[in-house]
């Protein structure tokens, strides 16, 4: 018995580094793919919110298999789990879609650095949401 609550705290002491790496990894991921599809389709230039899409979507899976497979390592639960991980991300994006556009063509704030902006609020928030809730059963059991 000793050895099993040894080994659940080992591993959820591992946790929070492994996320903390995998935060790291998906940030630096968020943070250059939308300005680098600026910069490499100039077309995208003009159409940013197009960009914003294409850049959320493809963040979105890398997230979600890191945090799913790097971090938590849960079995199963994929519809689920990933219901409740994009629901965190859908409810960021309508915000970041309704801010970006406002601060942008109101403001005069360059694309990049509102979601920079964004992407910090994110982050702060995301380990509680995943924690809690989107693999909550993987607390359970580790």
């Amino acid at each position: 018995m000793k050895r099993r609550i040894a080994g659940m705290q080992a591993r959820i002491g591992g946790r929070p580094l492994r996320f903390l790496i995998a935060g790291g990894l998906n940030t630096l991921v968020g943070l250059t793919f939308y300005p680098l599809l600026l910069w490499a389709v100039p077309l995208m230039r003009t159409h940013y919110l197009a960009a914003l899409g294409i850049a959320q979507v493809a963040c979105l899976l890398f997230a979600y298999v890191t945090y799913k497979y790097g971090v938590f390592r849960t079995q199963g639960n994929m519809a689920r789990e990933f219901g409740a991980f994009s629901g965190f991300y859908l409810f960021n994006y309508a915000a970041n879609w309704a801010i970006l556009p406002l601060l942008v063509e109101t403001a005069g704030a360059h694309p990049s650095v509102v979601q920079t902006g964004f992407n910090l609020i994110v982050i702060a928030t995301s380990w509680f949401w995943h924690s809690r809730v989107t693999f909550r059963a993987a607390e359970r059991t580790a």
